[in-house]
């Protein structure tokens, strides 16, 4: 992130695909205001007390969060996810909730976190900080492999390792794009049971995504398998940094005998980190929560179809620079997502710092390696192209320019092995 902070700095006129930011074009500053206001009328609706109203927004407030309630209802409204409110905990941003998730269920050293490979940075970012040993799961063309979770859960216990939980971004993942399949899904929890797995469901892009999404892991968990993390970021607005996370297990002592919920466990972690989640930050989203009904989906029915037309018009860009004989010719496909912010591309060249920097440099376009999100090595023939914060007009110009820049450095390394074959827009990275 520092690399690419810096190089941003440095060629302010490039078009740039590589932070996966909202679009701001939704954000007015008095809107904050209004959640705000919106939260404290709801409180002083139901008959709170005004001194407690001010300590809400003045005073520290509890570890859990003040606003639980009001995201157990929108779980419910939106997802189908019936948890209650002492399952979840408030965290600032998901980034936290990662932090809190891993230090609570891993403490032996035998112990192992399974990511997806590629995989989002922050959570290997997290095992790292933490000293936690991670195992990749390759996705396939089509994303998470099932089979290959279970050959790696197989390959960890034979060599003397413990898998203790999976990590993974079900819906238009960062950074491929791909998602879990429903009968995937339902395989997925199936093994998780089976071999005593947790799963750490990440999921940031379900509700600024057009049509109907497959349900999320939570919502088909009847056997509490699932914690679940949530982000506002994208949904309300990154500033405001909150996050949740759903864990409504129950945790034992050595003798079998049920504490509580994982949730409380984190609060107390929690509480030696962060202390609280800051209650203006919930209180604008709480006023979000309540103007939609808990509904997020149907407050981001323009985000989301803003989304869906950027990726649209980024495939369609994609097509027209690369149609099927120069994509044969250099080497170059892509996949298809169906949602999210995130797309992929691969070409005949390695696809490193030293070329981004040529390719903001020369060409005026930034994008991310995708060997940034391999844990074990992998991606560096593969960029990742985030849209979500651009214009039509810029992603135009952008991909004008991405194709100048992959012609070109094509040619400086020879030529380029054919591509397979696609009937589709490009073939799967």
């Amino acid at each position: 992130m520092n690399f690419l902070n810096e190089i941003t700095d440095r060629y302010p006129q490039a078009v740039s695909f590589a932070p996966g930011r909202p679009f701001e074009g939704f954000f007015d500053t008095g809107d904050i205001l209004t959640a705000i206001q919106r939260y404290l009328t709801d409180l002083a609706e139901r008959g709170v007390p005004p001194e407690r109203i001010r300590n809400s927004l003045y005073q520290y407030g509890p570890a859990a969060g003040q606003i639980r309630e009001l995201i157990a209802a929108s779980l419910r409204a939106d997802e189908d996810i019936d948890v209650a409110p002492e399952s979840i905990v408030v965290t600032v941003g998901a980034q936290e909730a990662m932090v809190l998730v891993l230090r609570a269920l891993f403490s032996r050293p035998d112990q192992v976190l399974l990511v997806s490979s590629p995989c989002y940075v922050g959570i290997t970012g997290a095992a790292a900080l933490l000293d936690i040993a991670i195992a990749e799961v390759e996705e396939d063309e089509n994303g998470f492999s099932c089979e290959e979770f279970e050959a790696t859960v197989r390959r960890e216990i034979a060599a003397g390792r413990r898998p203790t939980a999976v990590y993974l971004v079900p819906e238009h993942s960062n950074p491929s794009g791909n998602s879990l399949s429903g009968p995937d899904r339902r395989r997925l929890l199936e093994l998780a049971e089976r071999h005593d797995i947790l799963v750490i469901e990440d999921s940031p892009y379900r509700r600024v995504s057009r049509g109907p999404q497959q349900p999320a892991l939570k919502a088909l968990d009847h056997r509490r398998r699932v914690i679940h993390l949530g982000s506002y970021a994208k949904t309300v607005f990154p500033g405001a940094r909150v996050g949740f996370v759903v864990a409504d297990q129950s945790v034992r002592d050595d003798d079998g005998r049920g504490t509580g919920l994982l949730a409380a466990e984190l609060a107390k972690i929690k509480s030696m980190i962060t202390v609280n989640t800051p209650p203006l930050s919930q209180a604008a989203v709480a006023g979000v929560l309540i103007a939609s009904g808990g509904r997020l989906s149907q407050a981001n029915v323009r985000a989301a179809e803003h989304y869906g037309e950027s990726l649209d018009a980024v495939l369609h860009e994609l097509s027209r620079v690369f149609p099927a004989g120069e994509r044969e010719r250099l080497g170059v496909r892509w996949n298809t997502p169906t949602g999210g912010f995130f797309l992929t591309v691969k070409v005949g060249f390695r696809a490193d710092d030293a070329a981004l920097s040529r390719s903001a440099e020369h060409f005026g376009v930034l994008w991310t390696p995708m060997s940034y999100f391999y844990p074990g090595g992998g991606g560096t023939d593969t960029l990742r192209l985030a849209f979500s914060y651009l214009t039509p007009a810029q992603i135009e110009e952008g991909i004008a320019r991405l194709g100048r820049f992959i012609e070109a450095e094509t040619l400086r390394h020879g030529p380029a092995p054919a591509a397979a074959p696609s009937g589709e827009e490009g073939s799967p990275a």
